[in-house]
């Protein structure tokens, strides 16, 4: 396997307020890495609104702009209308959202950036709650999942919202998922983060963001989570560029997606059936997205 040339400049600085084995401390790092100097990062309320630090000192060594929840993606596209009539067109806006503020309170404005297809890199940090706020529900919080707004007796029993397919549904150029789990994960990672650099337009980029408090897993196992989840198909590596699907990360060996669901305490009330069923659904999306890819 080819080695990745990793570029040497850090923009997340050590001193962050981020958990012990925090994942989107991991994935973020690469993002910035990959990036480079040259960007505007905007941050709506999130984990990453707190754990830069306060005031006047930040471990974000790019230009910040922190925002509410819902006008992330508006605020990115006014501010990349402000650096083009400044003639700075190299500059990169990206939105760097938790599934909070892109999958609920934000998704108005996301929609309406990608439907005017705003040139700006929309970045989800998907951990699948509110978990700066505690780990509350959101519509992209799993089936069977546990939440502190859980009611007792009753998981969540709807799946995960589809973003991936509903950017899709907007004709945007260029959408991808993103994990570190292993090496052949992050050479995925800059490769398509890399790729959406070079796009004019809404990009749309997923990352998985294991969260050890909001998860319930030890905190050593960060990179472990992220692995079994994608060699599960629980979260397929995937970019679709102009309407075309690809898998970009076929799994040598299938995993059962029980081994990713029982390696966390948010799925400990699951049943045999509920596994089951949940399996049933993974296998079901996969093969779904093997056979767009197959088609193009």
């Amino acid at each position: 396997m080819a080695k990745i040339s990793l570029p040497d400049e850090e923009y997340l600085l050590p001193g962050h307020l981020a958990c012990a084995g925090c994942g989107s401390a991991i994935t973020l790092r690469h993002l910035l890495k990959t990036l480079g100097s040259d960007i505007v990062l905007v941050v709506p309320a999130s984990c990453w609104a707190v754990l830069a630090g306060s005031y006047p000192r930040t471990t974000f060594k790019v230009t910040t702009y922190l925002t509410t929840f819902a006008s992330a993606a508006a605020e990115a596209s006014a501010i990349r209308h402000a650096l083009d009539t400044q003639s700075k067109t190299d500059a990169e806006v990206v939105v760097w959202a938790g599934d909070g503020a892109t999958y609920d309170i934000g998704f108005a404005a996301v929609s309406a950036a990608a439907e005017r297809n705003e040139n700006i890199l929309y970045v989800c940090n998907d951990n699948e709650a509110y978990m700066n706020t505690g780990n509350q529900r959101s519509s992209g919080t799993p089936r069977g999942a546990w939440s502190t707004t859980t009611p007792e007796g009753a998981l969540k029993a709807t799946n995960k919202k589809d973003m991936i397919e509903i950017m899709r549904a907007h004709g945007i150029l260029y959408i991808a998922t993103c994990a570190a789990g292993s090496y052949q994960m992050i050479k995925d990672f800059y490769s398509k983060i890399t790729r959406a650099k070079t796009i004019q337009g809404f990009r749309y980029i997923q990352i998985l963001g294991p969260c050890v408090p909001g998860w319930r897993y030890g905190s050593e196992k960060t990179v472990e989570m992220a692995r079994l989840a994608v060699e599960s198909n629980y979260f397929p590596l995937l970019e679709i560029v102009e309407g075309r699907y690809r898998v970009t990360h076929l799994p040598r060996k299938k995993i059962p997606v029980a081994e990713f669901l029982k390696a966390q305490g948010r799925f400990d009330f699951l049943k045999d059936g509920d596994i089951q069923r949940i399996q049933d659904e993974v296998d079901k999306r996969w093969q779904y997205f093997l056979n767009k890819a197959s088609e193009t």
